[in-house]
């Protein structure tokens, strides 16, 4: 039988500490967004060269973006989160209409940047109205992934939940086994350090990662970090495992460039949940953009309250 949520909790130093995590791995998620949008499409060299070690929030980058400002890996969590958050309002607690209606407004809202598979995705919903299209050998990227965590945070405790709307929203964009196995293991890691998950059980369960998928194999490195979800894992359970502090987990791993805005904002959300809010460098949520931090501050601790009171005929 499953331990009960409330005692978990208890085990894992109480509510305020668990929601300390969970803040920290939302704020890690921006963070390492805001970070790496900056070196995101460049290589390693190019990098050196232009920045030495890429290590401060200062904008720029092919987006042009202001320094704090995000990407989609951050602004579509943000949508998911809201969609989650107005089901519990509406009584339509888990719907996924809603959650494809939070990805349409955010298409419409003219973000930033947009991944081709996830435009893809929201289109092919506008025009045939399809929770999720045919299986799809280019759909192995990680845009599914990178936008998660609001489910691993309104599903703490209670893993089938987590299992199915997990793979709902991945596959509204991503329908492709290595999307799907990235999703939940990044997802269900997260849960566990959100639990006070020790580093001995987090390498068991890192190791279990891989052997299950063994594409996700890391050791030893490759070096990519490319937007492909196999690389992504790769550099992601490389950087987090490898670095025991949040900001020098975040920075060699953007630093690798390519992806580096998404890679940057998972290893961030590992280690975010790791080291929780209240050790996340205080020079880097200064210069975050005060709107994305204020919504993410909300929507965090919203949806563990979600997930402590889950609504009436979840």
């Amino acid at each position: 039988m499953t331990e009960p949520l409330a005692d978990r909790i208890a085990a894992a130093g109480g509510l305020a500490a668990v929601a300390d995590r969970a803040l920290g791995a939302y704020l890690g998620l921006a963070l390492g967004d805001a970070l790496g949008a900056t070196v995101e499409f460049m290589m390693p060299r190019e990098i050196v060269h232009r920045w030495g070690v890429h290590r401060r929030i200062v904008g720029g980058g092919w987006l042009k973006l202001k320094p704090g400002d995000v990407t989609d890996d951050t602004t579509m969590s943000l949508a998911l989160g809201d969609a989650l958050l107005r089901g519990a309002r509406e009584g339509r607690p888990w719907d996924l209409r809603l959650v494809a209606e939070a990805y349409v407004g955010w298409l419409r809202s003219k973000p930033v940047d947009c991944g081709n598979t996830c435009r893809r995705g929201i289109q092919r919903y506008l025009l045939d109205g399809s929770f999720q299209g045919p299986y799809n050998e280019g759909d192995g990227g990680n845009g599914a992934v990178m936008r998660n965590l609001p489910v691993a945070l309104a599903t703490l405790g209670d893993d089938a939940r987590f299992e199915r709307l997990s793979l709902a929203q991945a596959r509204f964009t991503h329908n492709h086994q290595l999307s799907d196995a990235a999703t939940l293991a990044l997802g269900r890691l997260t849960q566990a350090l959100l639990l006070g998950e020790g580093p001995e059980q987090t390498a068991a369960r890192i190791a279990a990662i891989v052997e299950a998928t063994p594409a996700f194999r890391f050791t030893p490195y490759r070096g990519r970090a490319s937007a492909y979800v196999v690389d992504t894992m790769q550099t992601v359970l490389h950087f987090f495992s490898t670095r025991a502090g949040f900001e020098d987990a975040v920075v060699d791993c953007v630093n690798r460039g390519e992806d580096a805005d998404t890679n940057g904002a998972l290893v961030g959300m590992l280690a975010g949940a790791r080291c929780g809010a209240s050790r996340l460098p205080r020079d880097w949520l200064a210069r975050l953009k005060p709107a994305v931090r204020v919504a993410v501050i909300e929507q965090a601790s919203a949806l563990v309250a979600l997930a402590l009171a889950p609504p009436a005929g979840a």
